[in-house]
């Protein structure tokens, strides 16, 4: 399964996947851990020279809220970033290869850290958390494609590697709490800086050229000499595979070929899949969960300092826990995965083909999934500082079935030879959702005072419209069930 003369490719992939874990987990989700950064850059006075004295009651305050409006647009603008370039960024790895994807994530990640360390002006900031947020994202997509070495355990490091993304957050946490033992704001990200001789290294000695094709060639080899390399004729079974994906495409299969059963999703173009329902409700379920995500941790510093009255000890305190939580993303992510694949196990209905099987075993996933963020949403919206506690385990919960539920639906609902455009398309029209988190903030601040139970109970209410994609996809499979049994009623007359 290997190759490379047996163990050699087998000790690379091990140390290839180990030290991919680690970039994701240290590296490639940092800009989700906004809320201990938020912390860091108030005390160090960035957009200081927006909060004004103001009066309330006839008692002396400083009003910060513009200062939280600033702070919130950086975080709007970089998650809006990681996830609308992921639909050129995939044509570029799909085009260009792993090489050139990650020199260009390597540059602009490292660009980013370099002008937080030396920002003298906070408006550095906007471009700043942007660069980091897309050579994330890169890192990540240039990680995922390790998993086909691994054949039937594919599914599982995909999530592993999502996982150790969401888990990433924490690395802002570790720049909070070392900044608070001494350590400057300057320092620790010329170390984050520094390490990309790390990414480098993993990019020119552990990883593939191009790809890493999936199936697996027989005796392939990645990376440096490992009994030569075979970028080259990796290069040619690709496109042998792409050429022979796209003839089948166009083949038309006879209802009594053996492949008849996946005529339907073989034959879809890529704008009949854009422009299904499978695809509309599937964008609404990640756009409205993504929201409301993307909204609670770019305002939990104000609703933190809200609902603790200003004290900084505990705000200091309850970020914290929101970033350890986060450590966790690595451990629910699998989860998912393993639910839908117990479910797939099950024998299949006379007559059912596999994607009407792999369907029917996502709909406990997706309606898991939207309970899941009902629930934190509900815990979000109640005014009770110790409750969120509780709002932190399930965030990272349901982010972490958010996204690999993201992945499983599109790679199940839709041909294989679509995935790459269809999952950056869609990523990239949430991302255009997201944006929505801004105009709420700018709600709460302004008309609610700072109180965001209103907007909360808004979003919650939104929510409900995630269970919309689930139960379409379980009227869809009673329709397929009906319409075969009266086929198999109409053959046997």
């Amino acid at each position: 399964m290997f190759g490379c003369q047996g163990g050699g490719l087998r000790v690379r992939s091990w140390f290839t996947l180990i030290s991919g874990l680690v970039e994701c987990l240290g590296f490639a989700g940092a800009v989700f851990g906004w809320a201990s950064l938020v912390f860091v850059l108030k005390t160090e006075g960035y957009f200081r020279s927006l909060c004004v004295n103001a009066t309330i009651n006839g008692t002396a305050v400083e009003d910060c809220s513009r200062q939280d409006e600033q702070l919130s647009l950086i975080f709007t603008i970089a998650s809006f970033m990681n996830n609308f370039l992921t639909l050129p960024n995939g044509f570029l790895f799909d085009h260009f290869g792993t090489t050139v994807a990650r020199l260009l994530g390597i540059s602009v990640y490292t660009a980013g850290m370099l002008l937080i360390a030396f920002s003298m002006n906070s408006v550095l900031l906007f471009p700043a958390l942007s660069f980091i947020a897309v050579g994330g994202i890169l890192f990540l997509m240039t990680n995922i494609q390790v998993a086909n070495i691994f054949g039937k355990h594919r599914s599982t490091i995909i999530t592993l590697y999502n996982g150790a993304f969401d888990s990433s957050s924490a690395v802002f946490l570790i720049i909070k709490l070392l900044y608070e033992d001494g350590v400057s704001l300057r320092g620790s990200f010329l170390f984050l800086a520094c390490c990309s001789v790390i990414h480098l290294f993993r990019t020119f000695v552990l990883m593939p050229r191009t790809h890493i094709p999936y199936p697996l060639p027989e005796n392939y080899t990645y990376g440096m000499k490992c009994g030569g390399t075979r970028d080259y004729a990796v290069a040619k079974v690709e496109e042998k595979n792409i050429q022979t994906s796209q003839s089948e495409e166009q083949m038309p299969f006879k209802e009594t070929s053996p492949q008849g059963q996946n005529t339907d999703k073989m034959e879809r173009s890529f704008k009949s899949c854009l422009l299904s329902w499978f695809f509309l409700w599937h964008l609404l379920w990640l756009s409205v969960m993504q929201l409301r995500h993307y909204l609670f941790i770019g305002t939990l510093n104000p609703m933190l300092n809200h609902l603790a009255a200003g004290d900084p000890g505990l705000v200091s305190r309850y970020t914290n826990a929101f970033a350890f939580t986060q450590l966790c993303g690595i451990l629910c992510a699998p989860w998912n995965g393993l639910i839908m694949d117990r479910h797939k196990g099950k024998q299949r209905e006379p007559g059912q083909s596999e994607q009407e099987a792999d369907l029917k075993a996502a709909i406990l996933s997706l309606s898991l999934t939207a309970l899941q963020c009902v629930l934190f949403s509900v815990c979000a919206a109640t005014p009770i500082l110790p409750l969120l506690y509780l709002t932190f385990i399930l965030q990272v919960l349901n982010r972490s079935f958010l996204y690999g539920g993201n992945a499983a639906f599109i790679s199940v609902a839709f041909p294989s030879v679509h995935f790459g455009k269809l999952y950056g398309t869609v990523m990239a029209l949430s991302a255009v959702v997201s944006l929505l988190q801004y105009p709420c903030f700018t709600l709460i601040k302004g008309p609610l005072g700072g109180d965001p139970f209103y907007v909360n109970i808004g979003l919650t209410v939104l929510s409900l419209l995630a269970f919309i994609n689930p139960l379409y996809v379980y009227l869809h499979g009673r329709r397929q069930a009906a319409q075969r049994a009266s086929s198999n009623k109409s053959a046997s007359s």
